[in-house]
């Protein structure tokens, strides 16, 4: 995977995954007080799940398979392979994102700070892992506004020059789709999900496509992200994260 693939990868890392059930309601909504537009959040110890995941940056593509761990409020753990070999792994903690490439021998580290002030929103730990699973990437204050559209509501919340639309389905109260666009340069990030199945009593996005366009001094880069899960769980089960960097590996 070439070095902005992996960039950009690291970055859409920040913003993954939330949950959503497209299921239409008998009649139609009618617009909550904010107090009460009780968005539906999961929470629990340990996470596990199997994805099968395809990265297109432009016209570049590669299919990897990724094993994905969490334990709350402490690690994201990931494992790729590619065609049975093991391509490199991920790992998110309270202090940075890293990123090994077995293929290219190198690996990448993240910090938040450069982060977020690369894409002007504040980039932690605690965002990385609500998106991760389906809650809300911004605590809720009395200046979000809420709009009803059709069968959705959509909650609109700013954060420095980034707008964050969150579109909610009113019959589930789960997100369906979030869009972040920062209003001095026009990058983006739209994540659109699908296929949701129950886990641990809440409903999970077994399918999700994340789309950023992002300016760079080369022009407009256009990468999408696609996850495919054939299996995801949560439990109290303590899980292991195993995670070491080879001495020979260079850093980018």
């Amino acid at each position: 995977m070439n070095k902005n693939l992996w960039l950009l990868f690291g970055a859409a890392l920040l913003l993954l995954t939330a949950c959503s059930k497209k299921t239409a309601p008998s009649t139609e909504p009618t617009t909550p007080p904010k107090a009460t537009l009780a968005i539906e959040e999961i929470d629990f110890e340990y996470f596990q799940g199997k994805s099968r995941m395809v990265l297109k940056d432009g016209n570049k593509e590669r299919e990897v398979k990724a094993v994905i761990r969490v334990r709350k409020d402490s690690v994201i753990w990931m494992n790729f392979t590619v065609i049975g070999v093991q391509g490199g792994r991920a790992l998110i903690n309270q202090d940075s994102i890293t990123i090994i490439s077995n293929v290219d021998k190198e690996y990448y580290v993240f910090d938040y700070a450069e982060l977020s002030q690369r894409f002007n929103f504040e980039v932690n730990y605690k965002v990385i892992q609500a998106a991760f699973l389906g809650n809300m990437l911004m605590a809720r204050n009395d200046e979000d506004e809420i709009d009803q559209k059709s069968l959705t509501f959509l909650l609109k919340q700013s954060s420095g020059t980034v707008d964050v639309m969150n579109y909610i389905s009113a019959s589930t109260m789960k997100i369906q789709k979030v869009e972040l666009k920062e209003n001095n340069t026009h990058n983006s990030l739209t994540i659109n999900y699908g296929n949701f199945q129950p886990v641990g009593g809440k409903n999970f996005p077994y399918n999700a496509t994340i789309s950023l366009l992002y300016k760079t001094a080369a022009g407009l880069l256009n990468t999408s992200i696609v996850f495919d899960y054939n299996k995801a769980e949560v439990g109290d089960k303590e899980l292991k994260f195993p995670f070491n960097i080879p001495k020979k590996y260079d850093r980018r």
